[in-house]
């Protein structure tokens, strides 16, 4: 039996969205705010989460970037009453698979979490990443430079984190912001820039003249491996 995460903090769209899966088939766990939410989620115990966007402690948004900065890929249906298409794009942009504007209804709702149960599952985060002779280990949180381990900050690790998993992206210094930094945080782009330099003087040969780590005038960093 599939199971479905339903994060949601109005008690008569749960009960009804627990009652729907439910007869058709599904086994379901309710949230009720965005803590227990991405607590819950980040197990790994669903094959499929419904995410409301407004909700308490954390909103939608929120849990679903932190999901997916900590490697969870389970599928996520955003359930939101905003209509504002820059809203939605932001969902699908923190990682979010689909959405559902309320009202919907429950037919076209299942219809939306069997296209997304069918597709195959996504691929077990990386333990490493590599670069030239260079590893970072997503699970001891340790580089690797030709073998010798390098000391990183927190800052660092989080950066290279970030940039070695989008190789050969163009990230602006916002999504580098969004995902190396908590949320709430206030960075400015001075402040990336200068932890920026820093790593680059613990990855590159020639910090001046990078192999790895690029700035891209007016936009922000690609990585190259």
């Amino acid at each position: 039996m599939q199971r479905i995460l339903i994060v949601e903090d109005e008690p008569d769209v749960a009960f009804g969205l627990t009652e729907d899966l439910t007869r058709h088939g599904y086994e379901t766990q309710v949230a009720t705010d965005g803590d227990a939410g991405l607590q819950l989620g980040q197990t790994g115990a669903f094959d499929l989460i419904l995410l409301d966007l407004m909700l308490p402690h954390r909103d939608g948004f929120e849990v679903c970037r932190e999901l997916r900065r900590r490697n969870v890929a389970t599928p996520i249906i955003l359930l939101t009453a905003k209509t504002h298409e820059a809203e939605k794009v932001l969902g699908l942009e923190l990682g979010a698979d689909d959405y559902v504007t309320k009202p919907f209804s429950p037919r076209e709702l299942r219809a939306r979490i069997k296209a997304r149960l069918r597709q195959p599952a996504a691929a077990a985060p990386a333990r490493v990443l590599r670069f030239g002779n260079n590893e970072l280990d997503l699970f001891s949180a340790q580089l690797r430079i030709a073998g010798v381990t390098v000391a990183l900050t927190p800052t660092e690790y989080r950066l290279l984190k970030v940039f070695a998993g989008n190789a050969g992206r163009v990230l602006s210094r916002q999504q580098v912001i969004d995902s190396a930094w908590d949320p709430g945080t206030f960075v400015t782009d001075r402040v990336v820039d200068t932890h920026v330099w820093s790593l680059r003087k613990k990855i590159e040969a020639n910090p001046s003249e990078p192999r790895f780590l690029h700035v891209v005038r007016g936009i922000g960093y690609r990585f190259d491996v």
